[in-house]
């Protein structure tokens, strides 16, 4: 069977892929404790990125008050820039685009990961989580100093040789706390109204964007990705992402990505409606106006077909870990020779960091598994 996601995909930048297929950014957690990419990481991701038509990586952290995780991937500082320099070398070696995920953790950031500090956020409004901190609110300074990092982590990028990146606007972090009505209490231009609760993102993208403009090529992806609804009350509902698409897809933002668990999943607040999915309404909204890439749970060609209903690419993220060589068993007609869960006695075969692995067999239900 010829499946369509196999064909190749153009941006409007003219930067192509071979095929529709994306490897989704997971966090491994594999860094070095000062964020710089280890030999774990180099072979994890060589294994995998022969297959999809772009790769996008673990999320790096903009700022080292900035981690949500342990040995997160670090682009705060230019000592980095050699590590992801390799990092994009090996994800292009066989063919695939390297996009560089980048976020700042906000109030999601830890005193343990970053030095014991005070995480910071738009508010001092604690995240609904039993381990999280209250926050320092951001001063105007301080807002104008995370816009530029942003930024200089874009130009460290564009130095290592990605061929994109995607702001992380989705999962809680700081992007998405501007935006959120729960996170940001804000009384000032950075708050309040939905229009100012947008200010920072789009503030975000324009400086990206005129980095990109002044030190990379044409080809060059600026992406973001975003969580359609938060379950906080207050918080974000389908109505304000509409808002926010709008904005950016005004920003001439290259493509957009949907953080859900699942391809046609429906509303997680409220009354569930599931007579029609969240990702599908937001597919139809957009309406080919920016490339949306779908993502959750897809594990088999038909999971992946059925994504392109309403998105232009199709991001894989566990079944890559699983088995790194779905793409080519699809193209060779070997579908039914494709894992579907890990054998945990078989380590070796998988080429996981140990932190990663560790995560994976320690978690009950995270990831299909067999035993032997």
């Amino acid at each position: 069977m010829t499946y369509s996601f196999l064909e190749p995909y153009s941006f409007n930048n003219e930067l192509q892929l071979k095929n529709k297929i994306v490897m989704a950014p997971m966090t491994t957690s594999s860094s070095t404790p000062e964020g710089d990419v280890t030999e774990e990481e180099l072979i994890y991701y060589l294994v995998r990125s022969s297959g999809p038509g772009a790769v996008i990586t673990a999320c790096a952290y903009i700022g080292s008050e900035g981690q949500a995780f342990p040995n997160g991937m670090s682009v705060a500082k230019d000592s980095h820039i050699d590590g992801l320099k390799k990092l994009a070398q090996i994800i292009k070696l066989q063919g695939s685009k390297a996009i560089l995920q980048i976020y700042h953790g906000g109030r999601m950031s830890q005193r343990q990961f970053n030095g014991g500090r005070q995480p910071i956020s738009p508010s001092p409004i604690r995240a609904e989580r039993k381990w999280a901190d209250t926050p320092k609110e951001l001063t105007e300074a301080g807002i104008t100093i995370l816009i530029s990092q942003f930024g200089t982590a874009v130009k460290r990028a564009i130095e290592a040789g990605f061929d994109g990146v995607e702001l992380h606007g989705a999962n809680t972090y700081l992007l998405q706390q501007f935006f959120s009505p729960h996170s940001n209490r804000r009384t000032d231009n950075w708050g309040g109204s939905i229009e100012n609760r947008l200010k920072f993102p789009i503030e975000v993208v324009r400086h990206c964007q005129s980095v990109i403009q002044t030190h990379a090529d044409k080809s060059f992806l600026l992406g973001y990705r975003f969580s359609p609804e938060e379950i906080e009350t207050p918080g974000i509902r389908l109505d304000d992402t509409y808002i926010l698409l709008d904005a950016l897809i005004g920003e001439n933002i290259d493509y957009l990505h949907l953080s859900v668990n699942h391809y046609f999943q429906p509303s997680i607040v409220g009354f569930r409606e599931y007579k029609k999915q969240i990702p599908e309404q937001i597919g139809q909204y957009i309406d080919n106006r920016v490339p949306l890439i779908g993502v959750g749970a897809i594990k088999t060609a038909e999971d992946a077909e059925k994504t392109l209903r309403y998105a232009n690419l199709v991001s894989l993220g566990k079944q890559l870990i699983i088995d790194p060589k779905w793409v080519q068993k699809i193209e060779e007609g070997k579908e039914k020779s494709i894992q579907t869960a890990i054998n945990l006695s078989q380590p070796q075969d998988y080429h996981i960091p140990e932190n990663l692995w560790k995560t994976i067999t320690q978690i009950p239900n995270w990831f299909p598994v067999k035993e032997h």
